[in-house]
Order: structure tokens, then sequence, then C-alpha cells
């Protein structure tokens, strides 16, 4: 059964919870001075959550999950994704810099994580990037069409055939254009399923 992006974070936080309270029951940070003083695990850019709790971190993820702007929203939906990653990858670190990971000995689950967090980042910056590229090439020509329509309101029959003949050049490369961003389209909604 395919997954979407948003399944695949959630089955990833639902891992994270786990493991998180294993870190939070063995109260790793208790003898480290420099981290208690800072009061917070990361950086404010990152979480506004101030705990000394990796569970409370990883709560805010799944609250952001939660209120993720829809897929329609194209540079929403990649911010919050790209956020999102940035944060599970965060995680991950803090975990497998601790005890609890060389204990449970655990390469796979690293591996999965570090796998997930790249086909995310990927379908979600790559793809996007290829998406908006030709949407700027299609907002030119479009630009190009309207020029030329304003030319063909003052030209005389000469010149009105010989700018209808690229005002027809330029559909078909619209034409084109729009192809190739229904093909993108298609590719991010097979990249946003597990394979």
């Amino acid at each position: 059964m395919s997954l979407t992006v948003i399944e695949r974070l959630e089955a990833q936080i639902t891992r994270l919870k786990h493991d998180a309270k294993a870190f939070d029951n063995a109260k790793l940070l208790e003898k480290n001075r420099f981290i208690q003083n800072k009061h917070r695990l990361f950086d404010p850019h990152l979480f506004s959550s101030k705990s000394m709790l990796l569970l409370d971190y990883v709560d805010e993820i799944g609250d952001a999950l939660k209120s993720m702007p829809n897929i329609a929203q194209r540079n929403s939906y990649t911010f919050a994704v790209e956020k999102i990653s940035l944060q599970l990858e965060a995680i991950v670190r803090v975990l497998k810099a601790t005890p609890v990971w060389a204990k449970e000995n655990q390469p796979t689950r690293k591996k999965y994580y570090k796998k997930a967090v790249q086909q995310i980042m990927q379908s979600s910056h790559e793809l996007y990037k290829e998406l908006s590229d030709h949407h700027e090439f299609e907002r030119r020509l479009n630009e190009m069409v309207s020029i030329r329509r304003l030319q063909l309101d003052k030209a005389n029959s000469e010149q009105a055939n010989k700018i209808n003949l690229e005002i027809l050049a330029i559909h078909g490369r619209l034409g084109r254009c729009r192809k190739a961003i229904s093909a993108i389209e298609d590719k991010i909604q097979r990249a946003e399923k597990v394979k």
C-alpha cells in the first residue's frame, strides 16, 4: 500500500516518540551543565519549545504536522515539509549521539530515518524547484503573447501576418511547457508515495 509524505512523517514521529521517551527516561542530560544552562536542547529558530525533554520537541513536530498547509499551497507546503524534515534530523542527531543508540545498536533504524528524510527533501526540493522554473517559463511565454497582441493592434497587414506566425509559434512552446508542468506534477505525486 502506498503512503503519502504526511503518512510517512507520521510513522517517523511515532517511532521517534518511543526513542525520545527512552532518552528522557535515561536522564542523560541531567549531568550536562552546558545543556542545563541553555534550558533548551535546540536552536530557537528550529523549535519554539523550551524544554529539557526530547519528547516535547517530538510533540511539537506532531502538532506542526497536524496544521500542515494543503499541497495545493505549494510554497507553504514545501516550506513546512522542509522545516519538519530539519526538525526530525536534529532529533535523530541527538539520539545518535547518546548511549541509548549505542546500547540498542540499531543501525538499520538510523539508516531508515536518514533515507526517509532524504526522500522527503528530494521530492519537496528538487521537483518543486523544477516545477517553479517551468511556471516561470510559462509566465514569460504568456507575457510574450500579450506583447505580440498589442503589436498586432498597431500593425499593417504584412506585419500582422508575421506577428500572427510568432504568436502561433509561442503557443506551440506554451503547449510543450504546460505538458512538461503536468509531467512534473505527476512525478511529484509519484515521489510522495513510498515505492
